[in-house]
């Protein structure tokens, strides 16, 4: 066991204070990732605020995580020392259940190692996360960043990169699709930059017309202001699929609405109320909703390398740790274009 140093919520709703901890020294498969850059997900702040239920405290958060490999074990043959390494939402999995072995580990039907307020495969020793100076994981669970990206920019796709590439590869999005990004924060904006990259038409939808130039700037074709009822109505059934980021409570009719005959509604704001289900719309036009949670080690290497080489990253403000209260704040009130990156280095 070796000491590290994070930051860390003592308690539901208690602001982050720093905090020591151990983790394990590295096994023969293991690597140790000195963090360079953690960003900051909204799924961070839920957990702290025990939005959600099931949180264990101390809690260190951070499941975007970018930095440099320090350590590997002796049979380590994924990465060497001083290569661009991340860890994402997963640190392990059981392998050995269905959707494992169909590298859906995200969905692992044993027992899920998410990388903080989760546990070990033993189911009894707890998970930190990225808010601290280095992290061990099993190199299987480790995801090779191109020595070319700016970790702080990379960091956030570890989250928000990769839950939106999945839906927009899993529902077909490409050239001669329209695709529909509601909400531009943390999310939305790499859902925008992600579709535009795969040649898709992007309808940014959003119910802040202040956000209409960094939509035409991040790559969408258009902007839609979802209080307008005439522009909503002129979209009405064109989109084959919209990517759902709003994390709060909001209307699910009027984005079905907007889809064609068997279009999609993909969910990933993962919000903490509830939310009504408007069936007519589904019966009327065949269109589905579905959910969607980050992807698997493969895809979430498939969608760094992608992103590699069609240059794409998160908009990023780069932050000291001290500052990760008040970050915490501004999240809250949706003030960040549009990720915090915490700069590890300065713990």
């Amino acid at each position: 066991m070796f000491e590290v140093r994070g930051y860390a919520a003592k308690s539901a709703k208690a602001e982050l204070e720093p905090f020591s901890f151990k983790r394990r020294d590295p096994g023969d498969k293991d690597v140790v990732i000195d963090i360079a850059y953690c960003g900051i997900c909204h799924s961070d702040l839920h957990q702290v605020m025990e939005e959600w239920g099931g949180a264990a405290f101390p809690m260190v958060p951070g499941h975007e995580i970018a930095g440099k490999v320090s350590r590997v074990g002796k049979k380590v043959t994924k990465l060497k020392v001083g290569d661009s390494a991340g860890v994402g939402c997963l640190v392990d999995s059981c392998r050995t259940c269905p959707s494992c072995r169909a590298n859906l580990e995200q969905h692992c039907e044993g027992r899920a190692s998410f990388t903080y307020n989760s546990t070990e495969q033993d189911g009894v020793t707890p998970t930190y996360g990225g808010y601290s100076s280095q992290i061990v994981v099993d190199e299987a669970f480790a995801l090779k960043i191109d020595p070319k990206m700016q970790l702080n920019a990379a960091a956030p796709l570890l989250c928000a990169g990769i839950t939106t590439y999945s839906p927009l590869k899993r529902f077909g999005a490409g050239k001669g699709s329209r695709v529909g990004v509601l909400g531009l924060g943390g999310l939305g904006h790499m859902g925008v930059k992600l579709a535009a990259a795969i040649g898709a038409e992007v309808f940014v939808l959003s119910g802040s017309k202040s956000k209409e130039a960094d939509a035409k700037r991040l790559g969408a074709h258009a902007f839609v202001l979802t209080s307008d009822a005439a522009t909503m109505q002129s979209l009405a059934g064109r989109l084959d699929l919209i990517l759902d980021t709003v994390s709060g409570k909001h209307d699910l009719g009027a984005m079905l609405g907007l889809l064609r005959r068997e279009g999609t509604l993909a969910l990933m704001g993962a919000s903490p109320e509830s939310l009504a289900l408007p069936v007519m719309p589904m019966i009327v036009g065949r269109r589905f909703i579905a959910g969607s949670l980050i992807g698997g080690i493969a895809e979430t290497q498939e969608m760094l390398d992608f992103c590699a080489k069609n240059r794409v990253a998160a908009d990023v403000e780069t932050i000291s740790v001290k500052d990760v209260n008040a970050a915490y704040k501004r999240l809250a009130k949706g003030d960040v274009r549009y990720r915090f990156s915490i700069d590890m280095k300065t713990l």
